[in-house]
């Protein structure tokens, strides 16, 4: 492969029609190799089209004028496109929690859906963004968010789903399989992205058996079920910028995983060095005509980096496009689909089957929830967030629905004919008198944008470091654009910050009073959360009789939670984390650090091996029914995974959802003891009903990492396996088996 400008005579003839990548298509469809198309077409182009493979298509400073007027991504960004034969290039359109352009269906955060441990669910709501990111005009979902958050802290730990990588995997597993058949998923930020206010400077320091057997595991498990691409981070990673870190992108992600498709940079200041993000193996520069545009021609000529790297990566993003556009779903999706009356009740179900009921206690001889309609005659409905639409944070993962059901809208539409009181808590007296007078007083408490999420510091532009980033305006126009986000920069100085990592783990003072206060006056309060990441309430929970995690739960999660308080629905959700009892318990964490060793002391495991116990442990969740396990037995030990059977009942009253997971520990070794997640498996059970669940356990968090053999080494010897309903749970099935690898 020659790594010098092709001549001229070596380019095929042109082709001016713009049918090429559309009869290609069709042969991939009837058989033909997508890579050997892939190279015709790139043949066929001239060596400015192929470099023009690499980059956005909008002029950096027109695309930073649209952002600034109308914001962020709100038509698809256009990468990489010939409009002479006819290659489409990437439609990017980014996610979690629905499509952002436009107004689109809101589905709950990607952690509330991680609280629902249901698979199929989250494939359905795949299909659902699927299908309108490309009713949308997309071909690209930039959405899959699989980081593993080591701390509670991290501003954007609302866009993942876990902090377990078997969790994570198999939700983000899930989310890329119902978006590809009608767009190409991408998965991200890789890799040890978990700081958010620090994200454009720190350099995560991981050894390679730490990264390979806690960081990593998820993202191979989303590419194993079909992701397209994968984005890179911005931070650093062993000293490298991850879109420049050739053991990420190049050894790992293709030489171990043998990763086929397409590598795109996180937005505007991912690169930082045009060749040498491409010699390590980053492929597409998002979301503009950029750094690449401006500096790739230059060093290509001074011998930087090969044109045989501008032809690998050529062929990656045309044959991923073939790939796509050759097995994606038929029907064309009609624009009505976009948060149609279908995908609103799915975002409805989501809502309901992620919330986590964390106490129920009796006041009066019987459980506070689920709330007796007959009998009921008022609510009061008191907090900042009551009637809020609160629906995370305001950065790229922003949805803007057209409209939110509050909890206020969501409880007096489930009761018509009752008293529905209001009082947002800023005057304690009233929301006392209300809460007074009411049969239940309902406090809804917890974060907004302001306190956590994408960190919205308009600052970071005119930094001078990533500033060099930007091409030098040649127009007039362009330096229009510059002065005017420069002196918006100018104007925003001394306001407040948005988002971004938490600086307090608590809720805020004045909700804690609000409830004290609410409680005094009448015992039967209910607390609801919202929120994403873990938060500190030992010093409060003890004092109210119930309390439900209700997240960040999208349109509909007014009539969501509603149901559940009812009895209409049964709580479903089990936590993805631990909550610990006190901030002590957790790593360290500096959100201004500009380096930071990640090891394997986070979550569930770092409690466990401290000797504390936690508030609320792993996969914690109550139901208005009762659950039994009663028994666990082998079926089936493979080289990577344990095919179990366990037996489960419903012993009480209520139809409803039991969450079966399993936990392993080795019985010897340094990590004797070490209880960690291997699967899980839900079931839905009539009051009686007994089932036999067929459940597959992972062995990869019971295997290491052998560096010198670049694989993982299956356990040994005795296992402990348990089916439990939640991390160290005295109730439930055991076995110890004896592997055979």
């Amino acid at each position: 492969m020659s790594d010098t400008q092709p001549d001229a005579q070596q380019v095929a003839p042109k082709r001016a029609d713009g049918s090429s990548f559309e009869e290609a298509v069709l042969k991939v469809k009837a058989g033909a190799s997508s890579d050997a198309l892939a190279r015709d077409l790139y043949d066929q182009l001239e060596p400015g089209e192929r470099l023009a493979l690499l980059h956005g298509d909008t002029p950096f400073w027109e695309g930073r004028s649209g952002i600034m007027e109308y914001g962020y991504n709100h038509i698809p960004y256009v990468m990489g496109s010939n409009a002479r034969l006819g290659i489409p290039g990437v439609s990017f359109i980014d996610g979690p929690r629905g499509v952002v352009v436009g107004k689109a269906t809101a589905f709950p955060v990607s952690m509330a859906r991680g609280a629902s441990w249901d698979i199929g669910l989250e494939e359905e709501i795949g299909q659902a963004i699927g299908l309108e990111v490309r009713a949308s005009g997309g071909n690209f979902f930039g959405g899959v968010c699989i980081n593993l958050p080591r701390h509670p802290a991290w501003g954007r730990i609302q866009e993942t789903y876990s902090d377990q990588s078997i969790l994570i995997g198999e939700m983000g597993a899930a989310l890329v399989r119902g978006v590809k058949p009608n767009a190409m998923p991408c998965i991200k930020h890789y890799a040890l992205n978990s700081m958010e206010n620090a994200r454009f400077d720190v350099d995560v320091l991981c050894d390679q058996k730490t990264m390979q057997e806690d960081y990593l595991p998820h993202f191979l498990r989303a590419l194993e079920a079909g992701a397209d691409s994968v984005m890179c981070a911005y931070n650093k990673v062993n000293g490298s910028w991850a879109s420049a870190n050739a053991n990420l992108l190049t050894e790992i992600l293709r030489d171990q995983w043998g990763f086929e498709g397409f590598v795109i940079s996180d937005f505007v200041w991912a690169i930082r060095n045009a060749a040498r993000s491409l010699e390590a193996g980053m492929d597409l520069e998002a979301p503009f005509a950029q750094l690449r545009a401006d500096q790739l021609p230059a060093a290509l000529e001074k011998g930087e980096v090969g044109w045989d790297k501008v032809k690998v990566s050529g062929l990656r993003l045309i044959a991923t496009q073939l790939r796509h556009y050759a097995s994606r779903s038929q029907a064309e999706p009609d624009i009505s689909i976009i948060a149609s009356a279908e995908h609103k009740k799915l975002a409805r179900k989501a809502a309901e089957k992620s919330m986590v009921l964390l106490r129920n206690e009796p006041v009066a001889g019987n459980a506070v929830l689920p709330m007796n309609e007959k009998s009921l005659e008022s609510i009061a409905m008191i907090g900042r967030l009551a009637d809020l639409p609160n629906t995370g944070d305001k950065g790229s993962s922003n949805v803007h629905a057209a409209h939110v059901v509050t909890p206020l809208e969501g409880i007096t539409a489930a009761l018509p004919g009752k008293m529905i009181s209001h009082a947002d808590g800023s005057d304690l007296q009233a929301a006392e008198k209300l809460a007074c007078e009411a049969d239940v007083a309902l406090v809804v408490v917890g974060y907004t944008a302001a306190e956590e999420g994408e960190w919205v510091n308009g600052r970071i532009y005119a930094r001078d470091d990533l500033m060099k980033l930007y091409p030098e305006p040649k127009t007039d126009a362009e330096r229009a654009v510059l002065a005017t986000m420069l002196e918006r920069l100018e104007a925003a100085k001394g306001k407040p910050e948005i988002g971004g990592d938490r600086k307090k783990l608590g809720l805020l003072p004045q909700d804690v009073e609000l409830i004290r206060r609410v409680q005094a006056v009448n015992p039967r309060c209910v607390v609801v959360v919202q929120t994403a990441g873990a938060i500190m309430i030992t010093d409060w929970y003890q004092e109210v009789p119930a309390l439900v995690l209700g997240w960040y739960a999208g349109m509909e999660g007014g009539h969501a939670l509603a149901d559940l308080l009812l009895g209409r629905k049964n709580f479903a959700g089990r936590l993805p984390y631990a909550m610990a009892a006190s901030e002590d318990d957790l790593p360290f964490f500096d959100a201004a650090a500009t380096e930071i060793t990640y090891d394997r002391w986070y979550g569930q495991r770092k409690l466990a091996h401290d000797g504390k116990q936690a508030l609320f442990p792993l996969g914690f969740g109550l139901s208005y029914s009762d659950f039994a396990i009663n028994g666990i037995q082998l079926l089936e030990e493979r080289a990577e995974d344990l095919i179990l059977s366990v037996d489960v009942a419903n012993v009480g009253p209520l139809s409803g959802q039991i969450n079966v997971q399993i936990y392993g520990s080795c019985q010897q070794g340094e990590r004797a003891g070490e209880r960690e997640l291997l699967g899980f498996a839900l079931a839905e059970l009539t009051p009686g009903q007994h089932s036999q669940l067929t459940i597959k356990a992972s062995l990869q968090p019971l295997s290491h990492w052998d560096q010198d053999g670049r694989r993982f080494v299956p356990p040994a010897g005795e296992i402990l396996v348990e089916a439990s309903p939640y991390w160290g749970a005295a109730q439930g099935a055991r076995t110890i088996l004896e592997m055979q690898n």
